[in-house]
């Protein structure tokens, strides 16, 4: 039989056993996972719901990436790359490759993703290590409310070499998706 290892208390709180990309498949698989989660270094999150805002800009996003040329990529909308210890899904991701080489399996990296925040920057502030890991080449956090878009480039290791921030106004330019622009005052209605 058997002998099952209990957790260590490290002071006062217990060690948390992470959980692995496979077995958060497994147990996906299994029902035994509520739908609307990511699994962020190990650890299970329910994702937020979606404001009309949120819905608004993630749209209007994802049409001005379809009306862009995107030689060898495809653009996702809310869909996994799987990042080591982690599975983050992105309202919105530029993947090197085409659609049907994706059929058994999530990317492990992204040439651009994008995530939309209205009242959940330091949530997407969180997966900006596991996208670095994954060598995904640049990270737009989407910032609703100020009207802004940080933009996060250059990974190294588990972080971005490289962070600014565009807007109010002004215009973006992707250095990942040559040719993808996005006018800020376009972007945000006024």
């Amino acid at each position: 039989m058997m002998a099952i290892e209990t957790p260590k208390i490290v002071g006062s709180i217990p060690r948390v056993w992470p959980l692995s990309v496979n077995a958060y498949h497994a147990l996906g698989d299994l029902g035994l996972i509520p739908e609307k989660t990511e699994l962020l270094y190990g650890q299970i999150f329910h994702k937020m719901p979606k404001s009309p805002f949120h819905r608004f800009l993630s749209q209007r996003l994802l049409r001005l990436l379809q009306q862009t040329q995107l030689p060898g990529c495809f653009v996702w909308q809310e869909q996994p790359i799987i990042c080591a210890d982690s599975e983050p899904e992105p309202d919105l991701s530029v993947i090197r490759g085409h659609e049907d080489d994706f059929a058994a399996i999530h990317p492990r990296t992204a040439e651009l993703v994008i995530d939309v925040c209205v009242t959940s920057h330091e949530y997407d502030r969180l997966k900006l290590r596991a996208y670095a890991g994954a060598g995904v080449k640049e990270c737009w956090l989407v910032l609703g409310p100020e009207k802004k878009i940080e933009v996060h480039r250059q990974p190294a290791g588990e972080q971005f070499i490289e962070r600014a921030m565009q807007g109010p106004g002004g215009a973006l330019t992707s250095a990942a998706v040559p040719g993808f622009t996005v006018e800020l005052d376009s972007l945000f209605p006024a």
